[in-house]
């Protein structure tokens, strides 16, 4: 059994309902960041909002390891559909995470020397089983991360050419890199909030439309995962 659990999102609604699942909740700010500690699943867990984009996740990720003992790493959010295998609110759980916008030769000079990180496969099938759990629809694939949002076809495509994932989002790769740098292990779970295209960009950010429908999708999956590891 993992002896403490750190999980991330990078919006409030991505985490509150995660944090509302923890018993005897403590809470600590550091470097800008909540990081609220408790028992799940009779699990310690650290929960956190970190902030979007690949710098928040990546500060996060490493005070939750350094700070807060954190063995394993769960990222649980929302992104933007690559697949034609799914849909809208169904899920992707990482088998690894990538940078769709950086020189990964140039990352891949340092420890641990990857230009794609791979998730654990023990947390893979715990989210496989916890998927099935919950009736919730899933696909394991890669998921690229980079510092923009995607609201176009065009960058779309080229993000397809490029790496050919099954999702994309702001965070996960970061948090993976972080997770392999100190040799612990990772999942990434990301509900379909969109289709990466023209309508995204107007749902999420002109509209700004309600998140919490996926946020809980994904909650309940990470509950799961927590579970069963």
């Amino acid at each position: 059994m993992i002896e403490t659990i750190g999980v991330l999102g990078a919006m409030p609604e991505e985490v509150a309902l995660l944090a509302a699942r923890l018993e005897g909740k403590e809470t600590q700010k550091l470097a800008g960041v909540e990081f609220i500690r408790g028992e799940m699943e009779g699990k310690a867990v650290v929960v956190c909002c970190a902030g979007m984009g690949k710098v928040n996740a990546a500060v996060a990720a490493q005070l939750l390891i350094s700070i807060f003992g954190a063995k394993a790493l769960v990222f649980s959010g929302i992104a933007g559909n690559m697949s034609t295998g799914i849909g809208v609110g169904d899920m992707v759980i990482s088998n690894e995470a990538v940078y769709h916008d950086a020189e990964l030769p140039m990352i891949a000079q340092s420890y641990p020397f990857l230009s794609a990180y791979p998730a654990d496969p023990a947390m893979i099938e715990a989210a496989r089983s916890a998927c099935e759990a919950a009736g919730v629809r899933y696909l394991v694939g890669r998921i690229a991360t980079g510092d923009l949002f995607i609201g176009d076809s065009e960058t779309k495509r080229k993000i397809e050419a490029a790496c050919h994932p099954a999702c994309v989002e702001m965070e996960g790769a970061a948090v993976a890199q972080v997770a392999a740098k100190n040799d612990i292990p990772f999942v990434i779970l990301r509900t379909m909030s969109d289709n990466c295209d023209e309508d995204a960009r107007e749902k999420l950010v002109v509209q700004q439309f309600d998140i919490t429908e996926y946020c809980r999708t994904a909650s309940t999956v990470t509950a799961g995962v927590i579970a069963r590891i």
